[in-house]
């Protein structure tokens, strides 16, 4: 089904996946550092995915709606 046809709930789903994709690739290092702190516990992993979460809220439905879409599209070759 196309982004276009989905709904909003849907695309919000899709949304919060890729952003967490790109959230963990682009901050790996870092997040690795966090991990293997001293201090850092099994249930704070929970507290970290929801504060990566709450970086979806800066996009409204049509941004997220948009950004699904052109990450469902095929990569052109030049």
């Amino acid at each position: 089904m196309a982004p276009s046809q989905k709904s909003d709930q849907e695309v919000a789903a899709q949304f919060t996946s890729y952003y967490l994709q790109r959230a963990t690739t682009e901050f790996a290092e870092d997040l690795d550092k966090v991990r293997a702190a001293d201090d850092f516990k099994n249930d704070a992993l929970q507290i970290l995915v929801s504060a990566l979460q709450q970086g979806t809220a800066m996009f409204s439905p049509e941004e997220q709606r948009r950004i699904v879409t052109a990450a469902a599209r095929p990569a052109s070759n030049p």
